[in-house]
């Protein structure tokens, strides 16, 4: 049987630690090890923030709906929001091979998400808003 584990917060970013906490919790019942957790809890608090950031613009009135479960051997996370259309397609890569001073600031969010996490997807419906699915394989 398959432990799902929910939360829904609003789009604040004091919110973050207690997703962060949330997240580890889900996780490590999921049976992650502890650089897995980290790794998850890194993609999770990126991917809120922007939401926060950019989806919600700041707004404190949104939604975030964040679902964790353990599917067999992967550890998956959706996080829907009905904020602003997210099309991951305009995000530059960013040049992380370029120096620091010749780099935009900013950028790095989706770029990290896909580093640390084994899947990302990104999916907008009108009317059902944003769903960022992420999956991370389960590794003893």
């Amino acid at each position: 049987m398959t432990e799902k584990f929910s939360l829904t917060v609003d789009s604040r970013l004091e919110r973050l630690s207690e997703i962060a906490d949330f997240v580890e919790l889900a996780a490590r019942a999921g049976g992650l090890n502890d650089d897995q957790i980290y790794d998850v809890q890194m993609a999770v608090d990126e991917a809120c923030a922007n939401v926060i950031e950019h989806a919600y613009r700041g707004r404190r009135d949104g939604t975030l709906d964040i679902v964790c479960e353990k599917r067999g051997k992967e550890f998956v996370v959706t996080i829907q929001d009905f904020g602003e259309r997210f099309d991951p397609r305009k995000v530059a890569r960013p040049r992380t091979r370029d120096p620091l001073s010749k780099r935009n600031v900013g950028g790095l969010g989706v770029f990290f998400m896909r580093k640390m996490m084994d899947q990302v997807k990104f999916e907008f419906s009108p009317g059902r808003g944003n769903r960022l699915t992420m999956v991370k394989k389960i590794k003893k």
